[in-house]
């Protein structure tokens, strides 16, 4: 079933065949340009991805599975960005345990990641079982939208925003983790819930997004690795998949970039409005098709 029940743009992306090369490799260019920008942006990758496939009517070619497996050209953007933190997280806490200083910062940041981590890891093995395909409807993307939105603005006006990356505890970790766990909703977006999370224990926007990044660098490979492994079942697509990959690693690279300059000097609220929009506009498209 069409996931909007909407037709296909064009007779020419209707009509190819799954396995056609070429249209399957500017496909896998194009998915992976909105996978890059999308995932770290907090605004859904997962919603995305849905809408554009099925507006276009790609998912024949493109099936969850290798839309999923995709994604580990973010995996690979946001560890090749933050390697020198990663770097100096990982030496940081190797000096605090052999010297017991508990209360260094490289620490306290590592542990907060781990702890953090193990919330979405825990409800993603035991619940997102029961979150199959028929969970990622144009409803409960909307009214996720629409949710997320409005808690980002809450955080916003609520955050104090006064607290930097020297001042954050293994606590920390732990709460923006289970913040982490809403992603596992479509529509919820994983940087999106964090981030908003890590707004509302009034971390500075900047502070935020880099930790909410950083948190995010485990659960993302994880769940990448095992959504996508499906997809190396299907060789006609090795290629689109590889290039889908470097798309999404190319703009992935370019989101993160971006988005840690903008919130050095911008607030949120575009984002807030966008997904307001998003969800208002997919209620209305419900609302349509379901009267007619």
């Amino acid at each position: 079933m069409n996931w909007l029940q909407l037709a296909p743009l064009t007779d020419l992306i209707a009509q190819t065949e799954p396995t056609t090369g070429l249209i399957a490799i500017i496909q896998g260019v194009i998915l992976g340009l909105v996978q890059g920008i999308t995932e770290f942006l907090p605004i859904s990758s997962t919603a995305h991805l849905l809408i554009f496939s099925d507006i276009f009517g790609w998912k024949a070619v493109w099936t969850k599975e290798a839309t999923d497996a995709i994604q580990f050209g973010s995996v690979i953007a946001v560890v090749m960005y933050f390697w020198k933190d990663i770097q100096q997280i990982l030496t940081g806490a190797i000096a605090a345990f052999q010297t017991k200083d508990w209360q260094r910062e490289e620490w306290k940041i590592l542990v907060g990641i781990i702890v953090g981590t193990v919330p979405a890891l825990t409800a993603g093995l035991f619940i997102k079982k029961v979150l199959n395909a028929s969970f990622e409807s144009p409803l409960l993307i909307a009214i996720m939208s629409i949710v997320m939105s409005l808690l980002l603005a809450l955080a916003e006006k609520l955050g104090s925003r006064k607290r930097g990356f020297e001042n954050l505890q293994v606590s920390d970790g732990f709460l923006v983790g289970l913040g982490q766990m809403v992603a596992l909703l479509p529509g919820a977006s994983r940087s999106g819930s964090t981030l908003t999370a890590a707004l509302f224990l009034g971390l500075e926007r900047s502070t935020a997004a880099r930790f909410s990044f950083l948190l995010g660098i485990p659960a993302l490979t994880i769940a990448t690795l095992i959504q996508g492994k499906d997809a190396l079942g299907q060789p006609a697509m090795l290629i689109p998949l590889l290039v889908g990959t470097a798309s999404a690693f190319v703009f992935s690279y370019l989101s993160i970039a971006w988005l840690l300059k903008f919130l050095q000097r911008q607030s949120t609220w575009v984002f807030v409005w966008y997904r307001l929009a998003l969800g208002v506009t997919l209620l209305i498209a419900i609302a349509s098709h379901t009267l007619k």
